[in-house]
């Protein structure tokens, strides 16, 4: 059966971390880390009940941190490049391996990721990892580079240049790296000359508290001096990172999502993503983008699989939930994308973005169901979840680096009380702890995902946008209400979704244009087997432009009906 991808996005550091009373800026010693171990087949098997395909471990690949980890022969970082104790996923120190917080026994790391992913496909579910090509930590060390791997990222690099083609790194010649954070002082200073560029674009020596200052920008053959490109002899940063791709692919790997992709020039994926392919082809590579103008390129030459859709469904979505804009701004949300919409990928929150039960979202976990089912079943393409959003997670916390900003840390040692209760003491899944909101919540969620996952007008089906027939019409309210419909003609259904952003019940009469039953080549019926599919009940329910079409919608609610049955002219 095909099978929408659904996406469980969680960091292993925070997501089996049971650490009860977890300190502000505490380390590792005080607030522990989560381990991969602790993610058994029995969480995994919780996951895919969820509705969930992909598991994406985030932060896996090590990264720079506090924590000393030199007695196993893994080189220290210098704290003043790093921001919190427990430091940035996405500042990569080495990309041969596994990030020591996570192992439970250090040296023997990465077979205990190997062994994670062979629990995943085990339990059918397929794995993610992070692919971080824009930029590396401050200082780049691997310690467990393959034999047969390239040298180190700027081990040949000639430093008195801003740029060269086979430079790993842009330098800035004869200045210090002045940061707009304190570098220390005495033996422990962080000193770095020439100063090299920082991963933001920062092409000068003193980045401020705001630029990615913990990261070094890597270089595939742009002079940003001149904006001359020098892609031919192929560059060495990317022979360098086709190597680590293929590395990871060989570990059973089944996806990339691939950070900032825009920021990497699009003839390196080009290049990259069809070499792996030659060799994985069931790989699959989802780029962080927010230029819906570079959308297309990064599909049809770039070759990514699926592509963040965050600047037009996500913030529109936020929008009509903060009531900053109307539920009828969807319309241009498929329309933008038309054509692709089998690539994008969708989510209500993920690392970068608020919770959306924090108070600086939306404070009431219980209203997502609008949002979660336009987000989940309006186009074929994945959806995604963050670790504890189907608990209502809030992230209310000041953890240390990441002060109370409405979203989980990504930079500290820290603990998640929705998480911890969820799982227990000994990571055996559970909603024994949780409350009756947390369980409706996580149960609402998984009729949703499993829904959009597995019904084959969702999965495959086409899409018809409602809005323009119901303006006018009374019972719809365009400014809180959004309607749509998708038709599978292989199975005979159509799944007739409405949806209602307000606080007001929706006793809806929904007009279906003849414009419909005409492109899909539907015989209209007034007796359609009908199954609303986040409640289980069955009826008849006509399907005809010459009978609206009841839908009562309870605030912040939604239906989701199954017409079954449904008759196609023969010739078509």
């Amino acid at each position: 059966m095909d099978r929408k991808p659904i996406i469980y996005q969680l960091l292993p550091r925070l997501f089996s971390n049971r650490c009860p009373l977890p300190v502000p800026g505490g380390s590792i010693e005080q607030n522990g880390s989560g381990k991969l171990n602790d993610i058994t087949t029995e969480v995994i098997e919780a996951i895919r009940d969820l509705g969930a395909t992909h598991i994406w471990y985030t932060g896996v690949i090590e990264h720079a941190h506090c924590s000393d980890y030199s007695k196993y022969g893994i080189t220290p970082d210098n704290p003043h490049v790093v921001k919190g104790n427990a430091g940035s996923p996405y500042a990569i120190k080495d990309y041969y391996d596994i990030d020591p917080d996570l192992a439970v026994d250090v040296p023997c790391r990465m077979q205990e990721f190997e062994d994670l992913v062979d629990r995943t496909h085990r339990c059918g579910m397929q794995v993610v990892i992070d692919f971080v090509p824009n930029h590396t930590a401050r200082r780049y060390v691997s310690d467990s580079r393959p034999e047969n791997a390239p040298e180190d990222f700027g081990t040949d690099d000639r430093s008195d240049m801003f740029f060269f083609p086979d430079n790993n790194y842009y330098y800035i010649p004869r200045q210090q790296f002045m940061p707009g954070a304190d570098m220390g002082s005495g033996k422990d200073r962080y000193v770095e000359f020439p100063a090299k560029a920082s991963g933001n674009d920062c092409f000068n020596a003193f980045p401020g508290q705001n630029d990615w200052y913990d990261t070094v920008k890597l270089n595939y053959g742009v002079d940003y001096g001149d904006h001359t490109h020098h892609f031919h002899p192929i560059p060495d940063t990317w022979h360098k990172m086709l190597h680590i791709l293929r590395f990871w692919a060989s570990k059973g790997v089944d996806a990339f999502r691939c950070d900032m992709v825009h920021m990497v020039p699009l003839e390196f994926w080009q290049w990259a993503i069809g070499a792996v392919k030659a060799d994985y082809p069931g790989v699959k590579f989802i780029a962080e983008i927010y230029d819906p103008a570079l959308y297309r390129p990064f599909i049809f030459q770039g070759g990514f699989d699926y592509l963040y859709d965050k600047v037009t469904l996500y913030d529109t979505l936020r929008a009509i939930q903060t009531g900053s804009t109307s539920a009828a701004a969807l319309t241009f949300c498929w329309q933008t994308v038309e054509g692709i919409s089998d690539h994008m990928l969708n989510f209500l929150e993920n690392h970068d973005e608020q919770r959306y039960a924090s108070t600086f979202y939306c404070a009431k976990p219980q209203k997502a169901l609008p949002a979660l089912v336009v987000s989940s079943m309006i186009n074929p393409g994945p959806m995604m979840i963050y670790m504890g959003q189907e608990l209502g997670e809030p992230g209310a916390d000041a953890e240390g680096f990441s002060g109370r900003d409405g979203r989980t840390t990504i930079f500290d040692y820290w603990s998640l009380d929705t998480l911890r209760r969820w799982l227990g003491e000994d990571c055996h899944p559970s909603t024994d702890k949780l409350t009756a909101d947390e369980r409706a919540l996580r149960s609402m969620y998984a009729d949703v995902l499993t829904a959009a996952s597995t019904e084959p007008a969702i999965v495959n089906g086409k899409f018809f946008d409602l809005m323009y027939v119901n303006y006018n019409n009374p019972s719809v309210d365009p400014h809180r209400h959004y309607l749509f419909v998708r038709v599978d003609k292989p199975t005979r259904t159509a799944v007739v979704v409405a949806v209602n952003f307000g606080e007001n019940t929706a006793n809806m009469r929904i007009n279906l244009p003849e414009h419909l039953f005409d492109i899909f080549h539907i015989n209209p019926t007034d007796g359609a087997d009908a199954c609303e599919l986040l409640t289980g009940r069955r009826t008849t329910l006509p399907f005809d432009p010459a009978q609206s079409f009841p839908a009562f919608v309870a605030p912040y609610g939604a239906t989701v009906w199954r017409l079954e049955g449904i008759e196609f002219d023969n010739e078509n």
